[in-house]
């Protein structure tokens, strides 16, 4: 087998490895979306298993996978970038990221470490899956108001770490109240705690119907089309950027409790956790705006992003 055939099987085994066992399909599911026999796929995944490919983690470098890391951290200066397979099956694409988040995160978490993580459904979800797999003992703080966003489901382990939230509504309902509660001892306490966090965890938010804000009944479908009007492509801290990464000054904005988009480009290792083509335009200005050290994506999406001027 020469160094070609070897390339492409190690990324056919840790794709392969990558769908069995952390999105559950099957070995017939597999092969249908490989174009492989069911037995080639069960070869595979014990081939896998004894060259190491599959350990207690998946350890996957494909030359594909490397070559788009690479190309999106040249492009838009990242410190690091983790690109997983896409699941074509799948539609649910967030819960795919929040698995592939918590595994990165997992690995560069030490005990009694503070986390700052965001409103949103892929960050809600990586941290479900950390309460699962993560022993240490670590505490998270919220970036944003809005304490019921944050809470996590009934059937998380999350209750068991530590949850600091800043007590307030996201959006206030005047720009004096708002400058008034970010002026609250409470809330001036948890903005201390940010700036100390040993990393950031945010989501970003698109401007299609199926946007968190938007189903949460946070915003309505007519502050959608004024944004839309005004240029925005997208959310990060339900602060609304264009396509260059520049806030939207709008008075819904004055209103929000959320942490400020230039102090969040201050903060260490700041994890976007974000694919799907509704997002792309997103990400990229999210990028762009310089908001991020780190990336965590599918390759669809990483691809996507390549190829945009």
């Amino acid at each position: 087998m020469d160094r070609t055939e070897k390339e492409f099987e190690e990324s056919l085994m840790a794709k392969i490895a990558w769908y069995y066992y952390l999105e559950n399909m099957t070995q017939q599911s597999i092969a249908d979306i490989l174009g492989i026999s069911r037995m080639r796929v069960i070869k595979l995944l014990d081939k896998a298993r004894e060259t190491g490919i599959v350990q207690f983690q998946i350890r996957a470098n494909p030359s594909k996978r490397i070559e788009l890391e690479q190309s999106l951290i040249q492009k838009y200066h990242l410190k690091d970038i983790y690109v997983v397979p896409t699941n074509p099956n799948s539609e649910d694409v967030n819960e795919t990221i929040a698995k592939a988040a918590a595994m990165y995160i997992s690995n560069r978490i030490s005990d009694n470490c503070f986390i700052n993580f965001g409103y949103g459904d892929t960050p809600s979800r990586t941290l479900n899956h950390l309460a699962t797999n993560v022993d240490s003992t670590v505490s998270y703080v919220s970036l944003t108001g809005g304490v019921r966003y944050y809470l996590p489901n009934t059937q998380s382990n999350i209750f068991n770490a530590k949850l600091y939230l800043m007590p307030s509504p996201l959006i206030a309902s005047s720009q004096e109240m708002a400058e008034a509660m970010k002026n609250e001892a409470s809330i001036q306490e948890i903005s201390s705690m940010i700036k100390l966090a040993s990393m950031t965890i945010v989501g970003i938010g698109s401007m299609s119907e199926d946007a968190t804000i938007l189903k949460s009944s946070i915003l309505t479908q007519n502050d959608f089309i004024l944004l839309r009007m005004q240029g925005a492509v997208g959310d990060i801290l339900s602060h609304f950027i264009d396509k260059d990464g520049n806030l939207i000054d709008t008075e819904i904005d004055s209103r929000l409790i959320s942490t400020p988009l230039p102090l969040l480009r201050e903060l260490n290792n700041v994890i976007g956790v974000a694919a799907g083509e509704s997002k792309i335009s997103a990400i990229n200005a999210t990028l762009k705006g310089k908001y991020l050290d780190i990336l965590i994506t599918d390759e669809n999406t990483a691809q996507k992003l390549i190829d945009l001027d």
